[in-house]
Parts: structure tokens; C-alpha cells; sequence
């Protein structure tokens, strides 16, 4: 196979957050949207990330979590609420990671 059979265009996937803790918070699952493929640069960002460095994973969080259009959800006037932020961008990291 040649590696340019596996280039596609980036397609919008679900995400569905249903453990224990967020049905418990939230009573139902919460979802999103995120690209299947990712640009390098947010890869990279993500291979770099530490616990301490909050405002980098606030900027990774919002490049990743869209709606069902694809358009970015959270901006300087939206956050999550703190049990969804490391939720998601685990998620999101075992999702692009299969």
C-alpha cells in the first residue's frame, strides 16, 4: 500500500463522554464533534502537553471540540465546565489514537 492511499480529507466524527462521573454530573452523555485527522502542529501540541500548563491545554481543547457543522464551540466568552476539560482531551487523544 502506498501512503498516499491513506491521505484522505479530515471528516467530522462524534464523541459521546457517558462514564460514570459525567452521567452523574450532566444525568445524560454529553457529545461533540471532532476532525478524524488532525494537522501536525496540533498533534505536536498535544505530545507536548503537561498538567501545569493549563493555558495550552484551554487553546488544544478549543481547536478540537466542535459542533456537528465542524465550527469550534468554545472562544474567550465559553469554557467547559472543569470535570469535561481533561475528560474531552483524553478522549479526543484515545479517539485519534486508534
Amino acid at each position: 500500500m502506498q501512503l498516499k492511499d491513506l491521505a484522505k480529507e479530515p471528516k467530522l466524527i462524534k464523541i459521546i463522554l457517558d462514564d460514570e462521573d459525567v452521567i452523574k454530573e450532566f444525568k445524560e452523555p454529553v457529545e461533540f464533534w471532532t476532525w478524524d485527522r488532525q494537522p501536525m502542529a496540533t498533534y505536536l501540541k498535544m505530545a507536548n502537553i503537561t498538567p501545569e500548563n493549563t493555558t495550552e491545554i484551554f487553546e488544544i481543547i478549543r481547536e478540537l471540540v466542535l459542533d456537528a457543522n465542524g465550527k469550534q464551540i468554545l472562544d474567550s466568552k465559553n469554557a467547559l465546565p472543569t470535570i469535561l476539560l481533561l475528560k474531552v482531551l483524553n478522549t479526543v487523544v484515545e479517539t485519534l489514537g486508534k
